[in-house]
């Protein structure tokens, strides 16, 4: 068991956020370390953004590394290149997000890292596209699923942890959370992360990329996905049915839960028959929270590092 502080992070950024057009998407990512360094991809969640991994990045750039932090579609910088594209957030979309950054940035394999939305994306390509993965860190482990899956109820407990998710389902949540998305925001931090103590300019400094103007729609919809109660796109519906069969993971994985991480999540001996090759569980202890990589960014390097 690693242990570390839960404490506020550094109030660095980034010095560059370039863009690209990679698929649907023109991406806004950041590309630090020397360009001919093995690959790390390292993928954000909800209501988060690319300085979730601020603290982490240098620790992988020292070690030689090129490390790639794309904002997800609906946040920062990113933006739909057709102002008629479906504002999307299905977790196959977003899969296919990352692959179309790889290839737009010729990268043929690259270390997938991430937590929430990021984790759920570096499982489904861990586990449909092996090839282009040369080993995962997971937050919260297997985070694959289904809208079969969704459909089935949950102990009360359980659904009280994503009452944000019924709340998405109605037009009072999606009106509620577009008037309010900085103190709703700041509420997931606090309940996710308990103990975590981020002041203010810290959560600012993320929180501008919520102001993206599909991060609305593109929430919205992958809650409702989750639930059935939204359809998909047709294109995705292959990766989706294979997704239904809860794939195995057999890439090299060390996945990593925090010792006081708030949001809905599962004991690890729940999914760890998931991973069929080298695996390694971490609890990182001292009141770290759902936004791993933040909270204690050396754990979460040392994880990339070593996977």
């Amino acid at each position: 068991m690693a242990g570390t502080s839960a404490k506020s992070g550094s109030t660095a950024s980034f010095d560059e956020v370039k863009q690209v057009d990679a698929g649907v998407l023109n991406v806004g990512y950041v590309d630090a370390g020397p360009p001919d360094g093995a690959v790390v991809l390292l993928l954000h969640g909800w209501p988060y953004d690319i300085h979730s991994f601020v603290d982490v990045v240098p620790l992988l750039t020292d070690a030689g590394y090129r490390v790639i932090v794309p904002h997800l579609r609906g946040y920062g910088t990113t933006r739909f290149r057709s102002g008629d594209a479906m504002r999307n957030g299905q977790p196959a979309a977003l899969a296919t997000d990352a692959l179309a950054l790889m290839d737009a940035l010729n990268v043929e394999k690259a270390k997938l890292a991430g937590f929430d939305w990021g984790a759920r994306t570096a499982d489904i390509v861990a586990a449909l596209w092996p090839e282009r993965c040369a080993g995962l860190v997971s937050v919260s482990g297997y985070l694959i699923a289904s809208q079969e899956s969704g459909r089935t109820p949950l102990p009360p407990k359980a659904e009280l942890a994503w009452w944000y998710q019924y709340y998405f389902a109605t037009e009072r949540g999606r009106e509620g959370y577009d008037k309010n998305r900085h103190d709703f925001a700041k509420l997931i931090w606090q309940t996710a992360s308990p103990r975590w103590t981020f002041d203010d300019a810290t959560f600012d400094r993320s929180a501008a990329s919520f102001d993206n103007p599909d991060h609305v729609d593109v929430v919205v919809h992958n809650y409702r996905w989750r639930l059935a109660i939204a359809g998909g796109e047709p294109q995705y519906d292959e990766v989706e049915q294979r997704l239904a069969g809860k794939p195995k993971i057999a890439v090299p994985t060390i996945s990593l839960e925090g010792d006081a991480n708030g949001a809905p999540h599962v004991d690890p001996s729940v999914y760890a028959k998931q991973f069929t090759g080298q695996y390694e569980h971490r609890t990182i202890s001292g009141g770290i929270g759902h936004n791993l990589p933040q909270e204690a960014p050396q754990a979460f390097a040392d994880a990339v590092l070593q996977v």
